[in-house]
């Protein structure tokens, strides 16, 4: 069941589940909310809740919408790409071969057959950007796995919408977006413990944080370096 709430300018979309505690959501990148309920929790009780946390919301909001976007991307002659944090110029190779990418220098180097159109161009680099991201994971997760002493039954990677990661508590799943290969390797090891601590404690109380205050002291910077970055528009939209 759905249903909205409107608090002054915000606007609050509630969908009840069959879960125990409500769970608050503000949304790339136009700050979206939402809120998970209880089947049988009552209105009034969540709208208490929301009212309580409005002030959050709204800052989440302002930072989100303040968000730079990376302007989109043709995959041609000495575009700028990243991978792990650094810039890279590209360049583009046609050849009678399988689609490859590969790092010489400071270029990223799309090695395509002759004509092919952007968008494979576009298929061809997330793969790659995902497939990059695989390699990263095996030393981080068994390094964290151990420090917290979890370990999830699967680690998914995959382009994601909305979030950096996700974690299914029940399930012991967790989910990393791709994008994150993008980005300086800190805030994938920290995206990593924050899903992996969810494991342990699936909200974001006041456990939670001193959870991750506790084994990543240092997580609140690593935050905020990755909400100060570019995201990719098409994305997060």
């Amino acid at each position: 069941m759905t249903s909205q709430l409107q608090l002054g300018d915000v606007v609050v979309d509630v969908v009840h589940k069959d879960i125990k505690n409500l769970h608050l959501g503000v949304h790339p990148p136009s700050g979206r909310v939402t809120i998970s309920a209880p089947l049988r929790m009552k209105p009034e009780a969540i709208r208490v809740f929301a009212i309580t946390k409005l002030g959050w919301i709204k800052q989440q909001q302002h930072k989100q919408r303040a968000q730079p976007r990376e302007a989109p991307r043709d995959y041609i002659e000495k575009e700028s790409h990243y991978i792990w944090g650094r810039r890279y110029l590209m360049t583009v190779i046609e050849e009678d071969a399988p689609a490859r990418v590969d790092v010489s220098g400071n270029r990223i180097k799309l090695h395509v057959r002759p004509r092919t159109p952007a968008n494979k161009r576009a298929a061809i680099m997330e793969r790659w950007y995902r497939d990059e991201l695989k390699k990263a994971l095996p030393p981080l997760l068994a390094q964290w796995e151990k420090k917290l002493g979890v370990q999830p039954a699967k680690v998914f990677v995959q382009r994601m919408k909305t979030k950096w990661g996700s974690c299914n508590h029940r399930a012991r799943n967790i989910r990393l977006n791709s994008e994150l290969a993008k980005k300086p390797r800190e805030c994938l090891e920290y995206i990593l413990v924050h899903e992996l601590a969810h494991l342990l404690e699936p909200t974001h109380n006041a456990r939670f944080q001193e959870l991750m205050s506790r084994y990543m002291p240092k997580w609140h910077g690593h935050r905020d370096q990755l909400n100060q970055m570019p995201v990719r528009e098409e994305d997060w939209g």
